[in-house]
């Protein structure tokens, strides 16, 4: 457990970044600090690894005091991921990965052979180990960075806006990546962003910090998005925050509609879906039948995605109905905006509205 007793961080200047800081980061969770510009979420994160010190105050990590640690001794045994990926450029993939490992006196070919395993681990071809950064794109840049933090295998982590840089596409699989290995490694990861959209995908716990640096308020992002625990801390949600509080809403109790499914074009009175030989969404047929099908939007996986993905798919779909498929692809159902309201219902999770 990382655990800030009354820290307060002040500069020079005497500007106040972190104003008597309280706060318990427990072990195996990805805790995420959200806020606005200059609410000392990258101050709070550093000082956990003495980048920053605090001006006083107490920060430990398992009760050791990190102002009695060796600031280099610290830092090896703590994961770093920053925005940039911060890779050496003059050093192969390989040896970018194994840098913590070089430092610690790691036997040098087992540290290789351990780098490339983890490569693979974020999704890196074996192919790029004797390639240098430049070589790579931002995305996969960014893997290297995750790799490299992990290289020592350390119970910490912390990451400071690591996905920011490259483009949404990619963002979203290197998201989805992160949160793959976390369900096998169960680090402790602190990470901070400025987006209240990956705070909420990403953390198991969110700590939105007010300018100065004091705690608007840390919870669950399901209570988060359900009670937002004063004015500031709402207005920072944004008024989409009932859409993101679907995202923690399963879909596999929405009522479907299977019966305007088929699978020849003819003509009838409401929109059906037209299906191809293997059951996949082709098209939309309009009320009446008179003109060629409409183009399908998204589709959602029912029981996998989310109500909030099920919104989305009635949204961009012509008929304003959400296509459910399986996991293989074949359309299962439909479902309009009423049925998702109603699904959302009956299915609030446990404790979000106390």
């Amino acid at each position: 457990m990382i655990t800030f007793e009354n820290v307060t961080k002040q500069f020079p200047d005497g500007t106040v970044a972190v104003d008597n800081l309280s706060l318990e980061i427990p072990d195996g969770k990805i805790t995420v600090l959200v806020g606005p510009s200059g609410c000392g979420k990258t101050t709070t994160l550093r000082m956990i690894n003495r980048m920053i010190d605090s001006t006083s105050g107490t920060i430990t990590i398992d009760g050791r005091n990190v102002r009695d640690m060796d600031p280099p001794t610290l830092r090896r045994g703590i994961g770093y991921v920053i925005q940039q990926a911060g890779l050496l450029p003059h050093r192969t993939i390989l040896d970018n990965v194994a840098t913590v490992p070089f430092l610690l006196g790691h036997d040098k070919k087992k540290a290789r052979s351990d780098a490339l395993a983890l490569m693979e681990r974020v999704g890196l071809p074996a192919s790029f180990a004797k390639r240098y950064p430049h070589q790579l794109s931002g995305g996969q840049q960014q893997r290297v960075g995750v790799a490299r933090a992990l290289a020592a295998d350390p119970p910490v982590m912390l990451m400071d806006e690591p996905f920011s840089a490259v483009d949404p596409v990619v963002r979203k699989s290197l998201q989805d990546e992160f949160l793959r290995l976390q369900k096998d490694l169960h680090k402790t990861i602190v990470m901070v962003t400025h987006d209240i959209d990956e705070a909420v995908k990403l953390g198991d716990l969110v700590c939105v910090l007010e300018v100065g640096g004091r705690i608007g308020q840390f919870d669950t992002p399901e209570r988060l998005l359900a009670s937002p625990s004063d004015g500031f801390v709402e207005e920072f949600l944004g008024d989409d925050r009932g859409v993101r509080r679907l995202s923690f809403v399963e879909s596999d109790h929405l009522p479907l509609d299977p019966s305007r499914i088929v699978t020849t074009a003819s003509a009838g009175d409401d929109w059906r879906l037209l299906v191809d030989a293997d059951g996949k969404p082709s098209g939309w047929l309009e009320p009446g039948g008179s003109s060629d099908p409409l183009p399908v939007g998204r589709s959602f996986v029912v029981g996998r995605d989310s109500l909030r993905s099920a919104l989305d798919s009635a949204v961009l779909n012509p008929s304003g109905e959400a296509i459910a498929v399986d996991g293989d692809g074949k359309a299962v159902g439909l479902a309009g905006q009423e049925q998702i309201t109603s699904a959302l219902r009956g299915r609030i999770p446990a404790g979000a509205a106390e």
